[in-house]
């Protein structure tokens, strides 16, 4: 699948290839598909519950991979594989802030604009900006399909310390080190923005594997400004919350 290019008060839209992406493959549960940037997995790709009622797409960007849902209009998770050179090279972009609908996805499954304004809240991404290490990356990580609408005191705080916290690790880490972050939705009546009616998430979680160490811990945090961040939750955790087995054939050590 081909890269793409990437309001605040922006419309800007950067240029994206047209092409529709297939739906994710699915054979029961495993995810499938990512065949042009696999390299973001540390091994087989996960396993999500309901996956075909998620209408799944998968998503390829240069420094990251988005599993889309058309239903819900945001990532089912985003994935990156962080070094620290990769954040190295990151140190000296330019935030661009174009945020863009996606138009690699249907438009009955993308999330625009307009959806967001005036929402009260933020385009919160999944795949950090400041992780980006050239600014095409950087370009790129401004696409909807990489954003779920966040409080935005939680964004620009709470959700931003822990992301810091992420790029401060892996800056010490002595291999590459995975990380999943994604939106989890209440069981029934999820609150929705925009005439497109994109899901507003209850709570978000980043998982951090270091792959050197086998060592895997999460970050768990309720989608309110007051929300603070708490001590991680094992790996086991967070595949109890979600259902995802983001791991499979891994066995981490909390």
């Amino acid at each position: 699948m081909a890269c793409v290019l990437a309001l605040a008060a922006c419309d800007a839209r950067a240029p994206v290839p047209r092409q529709v992406p297939a739906p994710a493959i699915v054979s029961g549960e495993p995810v499938a598909g990512f065949k042009q940037c696999r390299q973001f997995f540390p091994g087989e790709l996960p396993r999500v519950p309901d996956l075909q009622a998620r209408q799944p797409r998968d998503l390829c960007f240069d420094a990251f991979a988005v599993l889309h849902s058309g239903r819900t209009k945001t990532p089912i998770f985003a994935v990156e594989r962080l070094t620290a050179a990769q954040l190295a090279d990151a140190a000296d972009e330019e935030r661009t802030n174009k945020f863009y609908a996606d138009a690699r996805l249907p438009q009955a499954e993308r999330a625009t604009l307009e959806d967001y304004r005036g929402s009260g809240f933020d385009r919160g991404h999944m795949a950090p900006a400041a992780d980006m290490p050239t600014a095409q990356a950087m370009a790129q990580s401004f696409s909807l399909a990489n954003m779920v609408p966040q409080a935005p005191e939680n964004n620009r705080k709470t959700w931003a310390g822990i992301e810091n916290d992420t790029r401060r690790y892996v800056r010490r880490a002595k291999g590459p080190v995975y990380v999943f972050t994604g939106p989890v939705y209440p069981a029934a009546g999820a609150q929705v923005i925009g005439k497109g009616r994109v899901w507003v998430p209850a709570q978000l979680y980043k998982l951090v594997y270091d792959a050197g160490t086998n060592r895997a811990w999460a970050h768990w945090v309720e989608n309110e400004n007051e929300a603070r961040a708490g001590k991680p939750i094992s790996y086991r955790e967070l595949v109890q919350r979600t259902g995802i087995e983001f791991l499979p054939g891994i066995n981490p050590a909390d």
